[in-house]
């Protein structure tokens, strides 16, 4: 089984830097789980927490150059560490650096797809972060509760493990209610889940709500998510053996293919296109391809190729695909029969606003 483990800045480091005693902890621990049988692929934070220490900052910078500075001095001291720590159990590991525009391009998911794979087929285990040293605002993932979504969707792997500084997910904030009740296991991501995560990590940039979309863009890929607490060690191995811990989010679909995990995921949207209700149950219920019969409207300006959201009249996102007509041309062509198309467009590239295979369903059948 392949295993992603997130690891947040606020379980491996604080405001002095590197907490080399709790990595050396969790080292142990993943090196137990790789012992297990299983493959292993870290996502770590901390560069930027590590760099404010060399640089004598006492809070976590909030511009970006200052930010990118801190990432690119404590990049190599979170990998010397990691190193230290993996070698101690005879494990290899490999740094790895990602930015959105990475996956994005197919070309490029392909390329991190396959050298990941490699990664893992050789025994080593990659250690991957956000490349912050030279991200920006557009192509940043968020943070790494999004990045190791991505990655677990990347490498097909079957659980993502999130290592919190709480035990899981609460009724409330139990921090502001000692009675908040942990909720074990989690079916499906609701609206008021989302309204009611709160708080961010002092070092780190997601709290419990980044946790939630995340596990919820995993799960849609059919991966199984836990959500346990990385300050108590042992966890990894006893939850693995078939223990509860923590908060488990259910996968509810079916594992996308390695393409279709890249639309929902690695790709950026440029625009969306509003179907009706018939084009709705034909693409949930029927399994069908989106016809310019069942569009009522294009939103943005986007062209043929790009990744757009099919919406319904209400705005919830139906699905995500690439579209084989721009936003002008289906704007000619919407509410028309197949067969009209090349009469309005004087050309005709397909029958097919999007197909089935360059689509995903964002939304289940029961419409929840």
């Amino acid at each position: 089984m392949t295993i992603v483990i997130k690891i947040g800045s606020n379980i491996i480091a604080d405001e002095k830097g590197l907490a080399e005693k709790e990595m050396q902890a969790i080292v142990a621990d993943i090196s137990s789980v790789s012992d297990m049988g299983h493959d292993v692929v870290v996502v770590s934070s901390g560069a930027v927490a590590a760099g404010m220490r060399k640089l004598g900052l006492k809070r976590k910078p909030m511009d970006i150059k200052l930010k990118q500075a801190s990432a690119a001095i404590g990049q190599s001291s979170l990998m010397w560490a990691y190193e230290r720590c993996f070698n101690a159990h005879g494990k290899k590991v490999a740094q790895v650096l990602l930015t959105r525009d990475d996956i994005s391009d197919r070309k490029r998911y392909m390329n991190s797809r396959n050298t990941l794979l490699t990664l893992i087929s050789y025994g080593v285990i990659p250690v991957i972060n956000e490349n912050d040293t030279v991200a920006i605002d557009e192509i940043r993932f968020g943070d790494n509760d999004q990045l190791a979504a991505m990655v677990a969707s990347l490498v097909s792997a079957e659980r993502l493990i999130i290592l919190s500084d709480v035990e899981g997910l609460y009724s409330e904030d139990p921090k502001k209610n000692p009675r908040a009740e942990l909720i074990k296991t989690v079916n499906e991501i609701t609206a008021h889940m989302l309204k009611t995560a709160k708080g961010e990590g002092a070092l780190g940039t997601g709290g419990m709500l980044s946790k939630l979309l995340a596990a919820d863009k995993a799960v849609g890929s059919g991966i199984t998510v836990n959500i346990i607490n990385g300050k108590k060690h042992g966890l990894l191995q006893s939850l693995l053996n078939g223990h509860s811990h923590g908060t488990e989010f259910s996968s509810r679909k079916g594992r996308l293919s390695a393409k279709k995990g890249w639309i929902a995921f690695g790709i950026k949207p440029k625009g969306s296109i509003v179907i009706d209700e018939g084009a709705k149950k034909a693409l949930i219920s029927l399994g069908r391809s989106l016809l310019p019969s069942g569009i009522i409207k294009t939103e943005g300006s986007f062209e043929a190729g790009d990744a757009v959201y099919c919406l319904d009249s209400g705005g919830v996102r139906i699905a995500k695909g690439l579209t084989n007509y721009s936003s002008e041309e289906i704007e000619k062509i919407k509410g028309k029969k197949t067969s009209d198309i090349e009469k309005a467009l004087g050309f005709k590239y397909s029958d097919e606003i999007i197909h089935r295979d360059n689509m995903v369903i964002l939304l289940r059948a029961s419409g929840n």
